[in-house]
């Protein structure tokens, strides 16, 4: 049995702004996946097996797929999110958590760029600012 934490949810988007989409892809792939837990107890929603990991994984790695399209477009992390289908994770609870999840993959490209460290932190008060304004003008919930 895992008991993973936010780095897994069932069910939620995944919210990463205080962290790092490359890092938990990383970790993912590298720790969890080679684990081959039967049973998860995720950070948030029900208790699961590990389809959940590839459902997350890939989440992330349409997120930073999108941050790579998006910024070598010119896009901002919110004009990015309003361009982008969700498709398959459309049905995510909190699906405005795309656009914090932007802002951290591209703070991502421009460490991995730099040679600098992931996880730096972010302007958060513009981070929620633009997920509100993705929302609609509403305020957030977390209904993960």
């Amino acid at each position: 049995m895992l008991f993973s934490g936010d780095l897994i949810f069932n069910g939620g988007t995944p919210f990463l702004v205080m962290g790092s989409v490359a890092g938990a892809v990383d970790v993912l792939r590298n720790v969890v996946g080679p684990l081959a837990p039967q049973t998860i107890v995720p950070g948030h929603g029900e208790v699961c097996g590990p389809e959940v990991i590839d459902d997350v994984l890939g989440y992330l790695l349409f997120v930073q797929e999108t941050a790579q399209r998006a910024r070598a477009a010119g896009l901002s992390p919110l004009a990015a999110a309003r361009d982008t289908d969700l498709g398959e994770y459309a049905g995510l609870g909190d699906p405005e958590r795309i656009v914090g999840n932007l802002h951290r993959a591209y703070a991502d490209l421009d460490a991995q760029a730099a040679g600098g460290e992931l996880g730096t932190p972010l302007n958060y008060p513009a981070v929620f600012a633009d997920m509100v304004a993705y929302n609609g003008g509403k305020p957030l919930t977390c209904l993960a």
